[in-house]
């Protein structure tokens, strides 16, 4: 299965959902992540990925634009409004949208490092959880089909 994580900035959860599919679903997912933008990477992501077992270090922030390659089956939206701005993609694509909450938005005021981790650690693992679930979560989660 070829899927595409999409993010606003393809910083945070975009990448830890390609992160986990590449590590979890070897061989039964083809996984890439992009942004409607691109933020680059976020350093709280890679450091909380790299303590799951799961290495970052090689992953770049891009948008749709970038990426070689767009036949995808499925698309998956991670965040509102990358689900409310997904552009067309022709063909027989699915898309479904899998909010997650943004950490980068969650921690803007704190200054407390363990408390920053904690979010973005949560955020990590319940990604992971979807991910682990895959393809099953794909029809728990629907939003739409063919082409949208």
């Amino acid at each position: 299965m070829k899927i595409l994580f999409l993010c606003t900035g393809n910083s945070c959860r975009s990448q830890m959902a390609e992160g986990w599919a590449r590590h979890l679903k070897k061989g039964e997912v083809e996984a890439c992540s992009a942004g409607i933008k691109r933020h680059g990477m976020n350093p709280h992501a890679v450091r909380v990925m790299e303590e799951a077992g799961v290495d970052m270090t090689g992953h770049t922030s891009k948008t749709l634009d970038e990426l070689p390659d767009q036949n995808f089956e499925v698309v998956v939206t991670l965040c509102g409004h990358a689900n409310e701005t997904c552009p067309f993609f022709p063909g027989q694509v699915r898309r479904v949208h899998r909010g997650f909450d943004d950490p980068p938005s969650l921690c803007a005021e704190m200054t407390n490092e363990d408390e920053i981790l904690a979010v973005y650690r949560r955020v990590r693992d319940e990604i992971r959880d979807f991910v682990a679930a895959l393809p099953q979560t794909l029809d728990a989660d629907q939003a739409g089909t063919d082409g949208l």
